[in-house]
């Protein structure tokens, strides 16, 4: 059906644009997941503490999702195709040091790089992306595409880890960034666009500063609470990040051009949009990362097994293009994106049950439906954020949606995480007289005690299985828990979120 508009509509070009624009996207999305199944050989290898692992897990998403609004903002100033360039060569050569980190200490500084460097990728392509493609009806099938890439990309990086850690040291993880990386920098050079914002303003360093100040040792304060308890040095960092975030707040508000605009979340289905996004990643990515450890320590499959027992969560996410327009034609925007958190919610549930029984058709299923479901609120809360606001505070409005999906990343890291460590060590019922070394590895992580268990041969089996089973157990009450947020966030979805039924796909309706 051809749109009646007068707005010029893509291209050849403009499509196998928004090829390399998707490809950078679903490279940044592997990279925050293919790291979990890497985990117990790099456990092995390079024996960190569990702090470590999740630092080294959700490092690379807190500096994402602190610097994109900067660097969206500097993508408007110098060129958004420059930037992504510059960001995507970094991001190569810093994976490079990442494959062979000598120690924990290192890994977590090239993971910390990594979200740098991929700070300044993701908000060029979705600026680019809506730069090409001026058409409402042809805008809304690029960013279903884009967000499939997101999605399917976070999904997908288990598989890539497993296929990778099946023939090659876990090193292999990170390598796989430097082709493609080489692709989309020629390809980008040939293809993509340049565009800037001709009003382009000075960036207000205090602000960028005053954004990561607040991110970074709010998240913190989190983990070492869940992990630790409360003591001084989680008081102070979370004291730190709140009064950098009021900080951030009052100087945005005052500022000629902001960094971000506050006043876009007076906006009900803006703000809605914004919520329910981040936490259907906080549920759906958070799981995913000691999920991927439960099926290699707890089911004892290779890494190639794993990622392709997670494989059916890959291709229900990427089935989403075929029927976003569909549901959001039948139920409307709003409730469209809270059924498809329902969705996920019932197969978190499900995902529950089938953890504690025999074979994978359960497990398979329960993943379908979880990757359905968020594939689904992943597109429609994207294309929420950028049609909730006037085309010419459209840019301001992407770097917020990128921004909530990134800090969804590594809060569901975080706080999942942390919330399944606690679990494992209180269902953890070890018996007495177990040499320090012994316990204090069986403890602090189930990977770490399956590496202590591997040196000593069947010694410890007994105490492998009841380690196996705290696991498992802990991963049923985090199932239930991300399943409990998910039905807020389509509450919350469902009440904010206007859903006027429309006859086309979804588009920008101040057009």
């Amino acid at each position: 059906m051809t749109a009646k508009t007068t707005l010029k509509r893509a291209g050849r070009r403009e499509w196998l644009s928004l090829i390399v624009l998707t490809l950078a996207v679903v490279l940044l999305a592997v990279d925050g997941t293919v790291l979990v199944l890497a985990i117990p050989a790099l456990t092995a290898d390079l024996l960190p503490t569990a702090t470590q692992v999740l630092w080294a897990g959700d490092i690379y998403s807190f500096m994402l999702a602190g610097l994109l609004v900067t660097m969206g903002n500097l993508a408007d100033r110098i060129g958004r195709k420059k930037l992504l360039l510059i960001g995507s060569v970094g991001f190569g050569l810093t994976s490079v040091a990442a494959a062979f980190a000598p120690n924990p200490e290192v890994l977590i500084l090239t993971r910390a790089l990594l979200g740098v460097f991929g700070a300044t990728i993701m908000p060029s392509t979705l600026s680019i992306l809506r730069n090409m493609f001026e058409d409402p009806r042809q805008r809304a099938s690029a960013i279903a595409v884009w967000a499939a890439g997101a999605t399917g990309g976070a999904a997908v990086g288990p598989l890539v880890g497993g296929a990778l850690l099946e023939n090659f040291w876990w090193g292999s993880a990170f390598l796989i960034n430097v082709p493609v990386m080489i692709l989309v920098v020629v390809c980008g050079i040939l293809l993509l666009p340049e565009s800037r914002n001709p009003a382009g303003q000075r960036i207000d360093m205090a602000s960028a500063v005053l954004s990561v100040a607040t991110i970074i040792p709010i998240v913190y304060a989190i983990k070492h609470a869940a992990s630790d308890g409360i003591g001084l040095s989680v008081a102070v960092t979370a004291v730190i990040g709140l009064v950098a975030g009021v900080m951030f707040l009052r100087r945005q508000r005052r500022l000629e051009h902001p960094l971000v605009d506050i006043s876009l979340f007076r906006v009900p289905a803006f703000a809605g949009a914004v919520a329910a996004e981040t936490i259907a990643v906080f549920a759906f990515i958070g799981l995913l990362f000691f999920f991927s450890q439960y099926l290699q320590l707890v089911r004892g499959l290779s890494p190639l097994q794993a990622g392709l027992v997670e494989l059916p969560a890959t291709i229900a996410s990427m089935l989403v293009i075929a029927i976003a327009a569909a549901v959001l034609t039948r139920l409307g925007r709003g409730r469209a994106i809270a059924v498809s958190m329902i969705v996920s919610a019932s197969g978190l549930a499900l995902l529950a049950v089938a953890e504690h029984t025999p074979g994978y058709w359960l497990l398979c299923a329960a993943l379908s439906i979880c990757g359905l479901g968020a594939g689904l609120s992943m597109t429609l809360s994207t294309d929420a954020v950028v049609g909730a606001v006037p085309k010419e505070r459209a840019g301001a409005a992407s770097s917020v949606s990128e921004t909530a999906y990134e800090l969804g990343v590594a809060l569901g890291i975080a706080v999942l995480g942390s919330l399944h460590n606690v679990l494992y060590r209180t269902h953890l019922d070890l018996p007495a007289g177990l040499p320090d070394q012994v316990r204090s590895a069986f403890h602090d992580s189930l990977a770490t005690g399956a590496a202590i268990a591997a040196q000593t041969g069947d010694q410890l089996a007994a105490i492998m299985e009841a380690a196996k089973d705290a696991f498992t157990e802990s991963m049923q009450v985090t199932s239930l828990v991300a399943a409990a947020l998910l039905l807020v966030a389509s509450a919350v979805a469902w009440r904010l979120i206007p859903s006027t039924k429309e006859v086309d796909p979804p588009h920008d309706r101040h057009h």
